[in-house]
């Protein structure tokens, strides 16, 4: 990805509250064997660990396709992103353009064993279930942590401690004010583009 001073995200906190709020991750690996290798995966972070430290499984089907653990592999994390129309900038010449959030982490994976594993796939469980008005954790009762048990088999975890990033944050820093009042009202209105999420970012970004 191409690094642009204006939009450079180079805060590894700021990065991990993406990872926080956008679990969803595109898993990529170049390999003598199968070339190119592209998986799609849900990760949490390492609240315990020293820097950017993700944690996560494969089917081992994928594992095998990735080499996992054989090689640098790329995390990719998106945020809410959108089209920006240039009608929203005014009447002077203007294309569309669009906003959005990434992160390309990079690192080699280190293979967990089934204990670490199973504590991961409990973690991402509870990532989500946390907002569930009844949550159902991973390995309770107690046939549902045999059930859980037999389907780890089916998996291989991963800890992935990224060793360099580069990371993009593009929702119209580079605009003046009211210009950027226009674009919000266009994403929180309730046209083709409405994207209220995304407004949501741009707010945060700009203070709002």
């Amino acid at each position: 990805m191409r690094e642009n001073p204006s939009f450079a995200l180079t805060d590894p906190a700021e990065v991990k509250a993406l990872i926080r709020q956008e679990s969803w991750t595109t898993l990529v690996s170049a390999t003598p064997a199968n070339g190119l290798v592209v998986s799609h995966y849900p990760v949490v972070l390492d609240e315990s660990a020293e820097g950017i430290v993700l944690l996560g499984h494969v089917g081992r089907p994928d594992e095998v396709l990735h080499e996992l653990g054989r090689h640098e592999v790329v995390a990719i994390v998106q945020g809410p992103h959108g089209y920006i129309s240039p009608g929203w900038y005014g009447p002077a010449p203007a294309v569309p353009t669009w906003n959005f959030t990434v992160a390309h982490l990079y690192g080699t994976p280190e293979v967990l064993t089934t204990q670490e594993n199973l504590d991961a796939l409990d973690d991402l469980v509870m990532h989500f279930e946390r907002h569930a008005g009844h949550p159902r954790p991973l390995r309770a009762p107690a046939e549902q942590a045999a059930y859980a048990e037999r389907l780890e088999r089916g998996t291989v975890g991963f800890r992935l401690r990224v060793d360099r990033f580069v990371a993009k944050r593009k929702l119209s820093q580079n605009k003046p004010a009211e210009t950027v009042q226009r674009v919000l009202a266009g994403l929180e209105g309730d046209g083709p583009f409405a994207n209220p999420v995304l407004a949501a970012d741009i707010r945060r970004a700009h203070g709002l």
